[in-house]
């Protein structure tokens, strides 16, 4: 089933404001076109001495998809009990908070997404080859994602499965083991359930310096400077 309407195209402030994870999405496939789109988004990304040495693999297949699913959820489920432990438990003990709200509000929405990873009607799989600084990877996939959202596609990008279970993941894939190959990230694509929103983020000036580790940035930004449409 495809949805009976996109959505206008937005542009480029909108996508960047807007662009956030939306990993609740409905099972409607997503046309061959905009597939298409996105990947030819992707590929006009800059990467290191204009190598492009990357791979794309969109998936579709739902007998794929489900036998891929168990290790997803696996990731998650890990994920949860390791790295994200101690934020999780702050979270649980002061649900109450801006921040712990914020965590469990992420942690659910991370978790649909782990619950339903063969309900998602298009992942694109991201390799680059003999890079693990993602430099020349990490663009194309974010270009994939605003191509999405210019057409109304939501998406989410994640790489639990890469490092809990990258090396299943390339076995199932028929990735070559001896052409240094790296798994970087998935990413969920996906006519949206909710609405798309201005990203809600700490402020400019409570993260970025100005010619120095922790000198000020000389100004603040306490409003998004982009707010329109939104």
């Amino acid at each position: 089933m495809q949805p009976q309407t996109r959505e206008a195209r937005v542009d480029v402030f909108e996508a960047l404001y807007t662009t956030r994870a939306m990993r609740r999405v409905r099972p409607d496939a997503i046309p061959q076109d905009v597939q298409a789109k996105i990947l030819d988004a992707a590929i006009r990304a800059p990467s290191g001495g204009n190598t492009q040495n990357w791979r794309f693999m969109l998936i579709d297949d739902p007998e794929l998809r489900a036998k891929m699913a168990p290790l997803y959820k696996d990731s998650i489920d890990t994920l949860w009990k390791t790295i994200y432990k101690e934020r999780i438990a702050a979270a649980e003990a002061a649900p109450d908070s801006a921040e712990g709200a914020a965590t469990l509000t992420m942690q659910r929405s991370a978790q649909w997404l782990a619950d339903n990873f063969e309900v998602v009607p298009l992942w694109l799989f991201a390799f680059v080859q003999n890079d693990g600084s993602g430099g020349s990877i990490y663009p194309a996939v974010w270009s994939a994602q605003l191509a999405a959202r210019a057409e109304g596609v939501g998406s989410a990008l994640t790489s639990a499965m890469c490092y809990f279970h990258g090396d299943e993941v390339l076995e199932m894939l028929g990735v070559p083991k001896d052409e240094g190959w790296n798994f970087t990230c998935c990413v969920s694509f996906g006519y949206p359930t909710g609405r798309w929103g201005l990203a809600k983020r700490r402020p400019v000036h409570e993260v970025s310096f100005k010619n120095g580790w922790g000198k000020p940035l000389g100004y603040e930004i306490n409003d998004a400077l982009w707010s329109g449409g939104a």
